[in-house]
Formats: structure tokens, sequence, C-alpha cells
């Protein structure tokens, strides 16, 4: 505290100096997985093969499901025969439209019929590749929810696959901080009952700011790690808003107005009051945007006893010594 003695005022003074400051925010956000497809048939048809190993990891391109084609096989080898048919009529035509034996008319026909014929073999074709479910990527295949025989159209889900060698979190940020995130930004994250924080990769950030909630999505990604699920709620911390000139001065210097926050500088020894403009604080320092300069001595000590102009005697002290 200050001591009123005879001559200037004895107080603490503190000079004003940048340091390196950040805006530290939790937010919450999610776990997914980097990828996730529901299974479904493009085509109705009975179950006649499953091959659905339940938590287990499937190569790209595996018969997952397949569904009875024998029917269409049968009307895939009747278009075989007919184009072979037809291919023989088409190179005897031709021979006779050299010499002007048929129309140029019939041939064309004929050379038509052809075309069509292969046209519905490969429809056929793909109709048949349809009935056979595969794998997209190589992922862990979920619990399958169908059985050999059962009947499925397009709206049932047969398993669900999902990529888990890497997990995506997924969260949002205020919307005053949506400048400072962007890709290659490197977030840390903790889950409930997790050991410690793991870092994510931001990848890519929604085009606009939500207008509902102000705030910008997010999603990063990160290596798997065992106590990492899909699924599970994240805390997520951010260092935004970096500042390495910012200009910190005790909390407890800022002497709070009605209307305003005023300091007390020393200059030429005697008492000026600056009204200022705060920043990021926290328990022990706050940061002034305006009001006082780089060298500037603010008096930290008997402050509700000082008037402008007052005389000062001011010990110097270095908090963050």
């Amino acid at each position: 505290m200050a001591s009123r003695v005879s001559g200037p005022m004895t107080v603490n003074g503190f000079v004003v100096q940048t340091h390196t400051i950040s805006d530290n925010v939790e937010v919450p956000g999610s776990l997914l997985p980097y990828e996730e497809t529901q299974i479904r048939a493009e085509m109705s048809g009975r179950v006649v093969e499953l091959n659905i190993p339940e938590g287990s990891i499937v190569a790209k391109g595996t018969v997952l499901v397949r569904l009875f084609d024998e029917d269409l096989r049968a009307q895939l080898k009747k278009l075989e025969v007919q184009l072979q048919i037809a291919e023989k009529n088409e190179e005897r035509l031709r021979e006779l439209l050299k010499i002007n034996g048929v129309s140029q008319s019939d041939y064309d026909l004929s050379a038509l019929n052809v075309e069509t014929l292969k046209a519905d073999i490969e429809t056929t074709r793909i109709s048949i590749s349809k009935m056979q479910i595969r794998a997209p990527y190589e992922g862990r295949v979920g619990l399958r929810n169908v059985s050999l025989g059962a009947y499925i159209s397009a709206n049932d889900v047969i398993t669900i696959l999902r990529q888990d060698n890497r997990l995506k979190l997924e969260f949002s940020v205020p919307e005053k901080y949506a400048k400072n995130i962007g890709k290659g930004y490197v977030v840390q994250f903790k889950v409930d009952g997790g050991s410690g924080y793991h870092n994510a990769t931001v990848i890519a950030t929604e085009s606009s700011v939500e207008q509902s909630t102000r705030t910008l999505k997010v999603r990063a990604v990160d290596e798997i790690h065992p106590e990492l699920v899909p699924g599970v709620f994240a805390k997520v911390n951010l260092q935004l808003g970096k500042n390495d000139h910012a200009l910190l001065i005790p909390t407890q210097s800022v002497i709070p107005q009605a209307r305003n926050k005023q300091v007390v500088i020393c200059r030429n020894g005697v008492a000026v009051f600056s009204v200022v403009e705060t920043g990021v604080r926290d328990s022990s320092y706050v940061q002034i945007l305006k009001g006082v300069n780089i060298g500037d001595t603010v008096i930290t000590s008997g402050l509700m006893g000082l008037r402008p102009d007052a005389k000062l005697s001011v010990t110097k002290i270095d908090p963050y010594n």
C-alpha cells in the first residue's frame, strides 16, 4: 500500500512492455470416422450370399452381399446367342450389298439390330454387377442387419462400413475467430476419461459463418489412438488471436469507472490518469489496447489515494520475475 509522508507519495509501478499472448478458447467437438458409408443395395432382390465379418476389416472391392441373379444371367445368355445370329446375318447382308443383292436399308436394319443387342447385353451385365454389393474402400464393417435368404430393397441398410484408421474432429468456433482458423492449423483436444491431449490438423472449414449460431464449422483430422472412439464428445482447446506485441499490465492497476476504465501513469514524477481500452485478461494481467504506450510506468499500488498531478515516488517492480 502507498504510504504518505512529507513530499511525494511512495507507490509501486510497472513498466509497460510487449509480451506474447493468445486467447485460450475451449469449444465442444465430436469425433467422427474418416469415412462412413451405409451399405445398401441398388436393386431389390433375395440374398443368396452374405460375407459380412462383423467388426472386421475388409479390403476394397470385397463382395459383401450377392443377390439372386440367375434370371439376369439367363437373359444375358439369350442375348449373346441372338447377337451371334444377328452378326452372321449382318455379315451375309454386307456381302450381298457389295453385289447389289439387297438394298441399303435392309443392311442398315441388320446393322442396327446388332448394335441394339450389344447395348442390351451391356445393360444386362450392369444389372448383374449391381446384384453384387462390394466394399467401396478398405474399412471396418459394423453389425449386419440382414440374414441369408432375406429379401431386401434399396431402402434397407445392410451394414455400415467405416474407415477408422484416422478420425475426423468436427467443432465450431465463434465468428470473431473465423479468420484465425485455416487449413494446416493444429488444435488440441481431449476426451472424457482420456489420458491427455491429442493433436489434430485442420483440413477444411465451412465456406461461411452459420447465420443462426454465428459460428464457423471446422473439420480436422487425427491419427487413431486406442482411447479415441468415433462418436465420442471432445473438448477442443484453441489458442486464438495470438499477438506477439501485446501490452500487458497487472489487473490491479485498472480502475473501473461508471463509463470507462482508467490507469494511473507516472509521467515526470506526477500522476496522470489515462482512459484505457482492455482486451484479453487472466487472473494476473490484462491486455491494454488503447491508453498506454511501451515504456510507460503504470502505478499498481495506492490507487485509491491518488489524485491527478499528485507527486509520486515510484518503486518499479517486474511481476514477470
